[in-house]
């Protein structure tokens, strides 16, 4: 038996059975009981500031404010 064919036969069978219960793994996770408050939050991100934008204070202020004054 050559090394492609001893490759390939690997490939067809274990590396198929790992990869189908990493991707169930996954699936498994994303729909884990409790989750749904996390993915309700993370889907919400665009509208948390919808009345007003956030207060720029903090780390990310002073970089956007120096970023700011170099394309001036």
């Amino acid at each position: 038996m050559d090394i492609y064919s001893l490759l390939r036969e690997f490939a067809d069978s274990w590396v198929l059975l790992a990869l189908t219960l990493v991707f169930l793994g996954v699936v498994l996770w994303a729909f884990r009981p409790g989750s749904r408050r996390v993915h309700e939050d993370i889907a919400n991100i665009p509208f948390r500031h919808e009345d007003k934008p956030a207060r720029d204070n903090g780390v990310m202020g002073s970089i956007g404010a120096k970023a700011q004054e170099a394309f001036k």
